[in-house]
């Protein structure tokens, strides 16, 4: 039903035509200062002027996107009075948030797979940083299983799409500017900044903390996802 959606489809269109321009902005601005940088030793390459910014943007544009995509899963079902149906149905709580869950994923795997294609149509003039590039693409993959398991859960809240949407970004955009305002080293702040923690994959520095901090910030919403939607089965 995602993929059948004309919202999905012109979104993902406008993600795409929006980062090719940054990534063409990026490319040009690279080779009108390329003959400064072959005077620097060890100058920054392809990779880290053109591909991390490209990363970066993408996760601010995400930020809007996945509010939404997310806001209709659980509120609109609610409002047109077809989640009640389908809590109705022999399937668990569990089975129906994570389906869900995992249509979005594939959905947004799409368009990172999109990016980094583009990406890669780089190695045309020179040469990458894969692993660079590999570590970027998988801190935009763990930072979109985040936004979507918030989503899935500030939308299981509500019967307002509108209103589903305007909290997530509420929250997300709460996150973003704590990490702007906040210094590098600013005690537990830094370590619970989630877009610190995808600055950090996309700058190619993988840690066990990082990994961590991801998987149990998804789990954690998925699993109150799961709560709620148990307790409105148990109460009717």
């Amino acid at each position: 039903m995602l993929f059948a959606s004309p919202l999905a489809w012109i979104l993902l269109a406008l993600i795409h035509m929006l980062l090719a321009w940054f990534f063409l902005g990026r490319l040009d601005a690279f080779l009108q200062i390329q003959p400064q940088l072959v005077q620097i030793e060890n100058p920054p390459g392809f990779t880290e002027t053109i591909v991390t910014p490209v990363f970066a943007m993408a996760a601010v544009l995400l930020l809007v996107l996945i509010p939404l995509l997310t806001m209709r899963q659980f509120a609109e079902e609610r409002k047109n009075h077809t989640l009640t149906l389908l809590l109705s149905a022999p399937v668990t709580a569990t089975e129906i948030v994570l389906g869900k869950f995992l249509a979005l994923i594939i959905f947004f795997l799409g368009i990172i797979g999109l990016i980094v294609g583009m990406c890669l149509s780089l190695t045309a003039g020179g040469e990458l940083d894969y692993g660079l590039v590999l570590s970027g693409a998988l801190g935009l993959f763990l930072l979109v299983c985040c936004f979507v398991a918030l989503g899935l859960y500030i939308s299981s809240l509500t019967a307002q799409p509108a209103l589903a949407a305007i909290g997530v970004l509420g929250v997300l955009l709460g996150f973003w500017i704590t990490d702007m305002v906040t210094d590098d080293h600013q005690g537990w702040v830094h370590f619970v900044s989630i877009f610190k923690q995808f600055e950090l994959l996309n700058n190619g520095l993988i840690d066990t903390f990082s990994g961590a901090y991801f998987f149990l910030f998804t789990l954690f919403f998925i699993v109150l996802t799961v709560r709620h939607l148990d307790g409105e089965r148990l109460h009717g």
